[in-house]
């Protein structure tokens, strides 16, 4: 028996340091900072509508050993699997780490499809009930047969499965390639090589040891902290148009650069046409892979100024949140830190260089108290900016705020979620405590995603919480302008068009949004794209550039409807 290695958790003198935890200091309650459109912006309709999922992570109270999994899963996906225009939800969920009680079937992920706003459990039928310790999920037509394909990443072997078309999906995974068995996280398609195929980027969090232990300054035994084990590389795959993927990961430039990866969101961050991976690694520096269009990446995240934060430190990087904050016309990033560290926003400087303004822009101090993971930029009044929503939730105890909902066990770890305010020139205020349940209940929430889910032209919020059910948000905020979703596609592949970038002109204003489904931490977003477009009732230009950089202008349309766009048909 192999013995095991026990270490002793301390609080440390950096702020950087994330295998650590202060004990017995309670968090600030959210303060009221201004009246909101509405009472209750967020109304959690989970059980209204028959979303029942609760994520298993594998804790056993009888014999507890506190596996690091278990604090770390799982994610979601909003899409719409059977293509009937309305999104469904898939969950990652983990699995049973001790032998299974007496009775009780196999954790597996679960598939809810949406019928009229209702959600039916079809994963039995599906063939995507993938009993594996789930952890993240991309969503993409790897095919291009006109519906959506599911990639899982697990504490082991992923998973590929192929839709069927007719509502079943087929594990392919022994045929399509991809064989990678190490602990993964946040995963996303993009077409790296403007062949027309989706190709797969996974990151690899760490070389997981199951056999270390960790206790906590008194005594009691802890989740493991991320610098107790060795940082990994992550994988590119290409896809070669036939159903199966090969292995780029060292031609690309990728291999020999490790890091505890966590986030991933894929990009053009340098504005040359081509679509870049920004990785958000956990106490290793973050990487800015720039697509350089031979094939290979060079990793310029230092020089752009996203790899550490304004004091040059790594951080313990989880989520990624990626738009235009400032309304500059150009793609900003947020990433979401543990506890004592603050979340960061990067402000986008033009031709690749960013800069940490966090603390200017009001985001540095109401962060410092929580650990985020999931995180999205959404218009939830469509006002015409983005705000910024965070899911919170502990990786080492302290004082638990009250929720009598939650297991004993994960009481500790709960914390309540965060939503910020942009005022419209980039700068944030807390108003978490107008945001209904999402904001004022604590939980162990982990990946966050948004999505139209009842087609009514808002945004709505999908949480996942370690060890607890799911919330679905429904948008209730009073909506202070007009709106406009654009579904984009390029029918040659008879998919949407991943990765697009989408500019539209209303009276003075204009409003740049791209397809980007694959953000926060372990999800999969809706790909249509929305854009809250203040007082202007009509947008009198649209402009996209699809992801082989051609360009094309398409006419204006009247506000509050859902349009598609279709390459090819707009004017050069």
């Amino acid at each position: 028996m192999k013995t095991p290695t026990i270490v002793i958790l301390c609080l440390a003198a950096s702020i950087s340091c994330s295998g650590c935890r202060k004990e017995n200091v309670p968090h600030p309650e959210h303060t009221n900072q201004g009246d909101l459109k509405a009472t209750t912006a967020f109304t959690d309709i989970a059980e209204e509508v028959g979303i029942t999922f609760v994520h298993e992570a594998g804790f056993d109270p009888k014999n507890p050993k506190y596996l690091m999994p278990e604090s770390m899963a799982g994610g979601a996906a909003m899409f719409d699997f059977d293509n009937d225009g309305d999104l469904d939800i898939y969950f990652i969920n983990g699995a049973y780490t001790y032998d299974i009680p007496s009775g009780k079937p196999r954790p597996c992920n679960t598939l809810f499809r949406n019928d009229g706003g209702r959600f039916l459990d079809v994963t039995s039928a599906s063939g995507l009930g993938d009993e594996g310790y789930g952890m993240g999920v991309a969503i993409g037509d790897i095919d291009n047969d006109g519906d959506e394909d599911v990639f899982i990443t697990n504490v082991g072997p992923d998973a590929m499965y192929r839709n069927n078309g007719d509502g079943t999906f087929t594990n392919i995974t022994k045929t399509s390639g991809i064989s990678n068995d190490k602990w993964s996280s946040s995963t996303a398609f993009l077409d790296f090589d403007r062949d027309g195929f989706l190709d797969l980027f996974i990151t690899n969090y760490l070389a997981y040891d199951p056999t270390v232990e960790a206790y906590d300054g008194t005594g009691r035994p802890e989740y493991p902290g991320p610098g107790m084990f060795r940082s990994l590389d992550d994988v590119l795959y290409r896809n070669r148009g036939d159903g199966t993927f090969e292995d780029v990961t060292e031609r690309s430039g990728m291999t020999g650069h490790p890091g505890r990866g966590l986030g991933v969101a894929c990009a053009d961050f340098d504005d040359d046409g081509r679509i870049d991976i920004y990785v958000a690694n956990d106490r290793d520096a973050n990487r800015l892979w720039i697509n350089k269009g031979d094939g290979t990446f060079e990793d310029r995240a230092t020089r752009a100024g996203v790899a550490v934060n304004v004091f040059g430190q790594p951080e313990a990087s989880m989520g990624i949140a990626i738009g235009d904050v400032y309304g500059d016309l150009d793609l900003d990033i947020f990433v979401t830190h543990i506890y004592v560290e603050s979340n960061t926003l990067y402000q986008n400087l033009g031709k690749g260089f960013y800069e940490d303004r966090t603390l200017q822009q009001g985001l540095a101090a109401p962060s410092r108290e929580f650990t985020g993971f999931g995180t999205a930029m959404l218009d939830y009044d469509h006002d015409g900016d983005l705000d910024l929503a965070i899911a919170n939730g502990r990786v080492f105890r302290s004082i638990p705020f009250k929720n009598e909902s939650l297991p004993a066990h994960w009481l500790p770890y709960a914390e309540p979620n965060l939503f910020f305010e942009n005022d419209g020139s980039g700068r944030f205020r807390n108003i978490s405590p107008q945001m209904g349940s999402f904001g004022t209940i604590p939980g162990v929430s982990r990946g966050l995603v948004t999505g139209d889910i009842d087609n009514d032209g808002d945004l709505d919020m999908l949480v996942t919480s370690g060890g607890g059910r799911a919330g679905l948000f429904r948008n209730d905020a009073t909506r202070t302008g007009n709106w406009l979703i654009i579904v984009a596609r390029n029918e040659q592949y008879k998919r949407m068009a991943e990765g697009a970038q989408i500019t539209l002109s209303a009276g003075i204003r204009r409003f740049r949004r791209d397809v980007n489904r694959g953000f926060s931490y372990l999800c999969s977003g809706d790909p249509r794209v929305h854009f809250g477009l203040g007082d202007a009732r009509r947008v009198d230009r649209i402009e996209v550039v699809w992801p082989d950089n051609t360009r094309e202008v398409f006419p204006g349309v009247e506000a509050n409807r859902t349009i598609t766009l279709k390459k090819g048909t707009g004017t050069q």
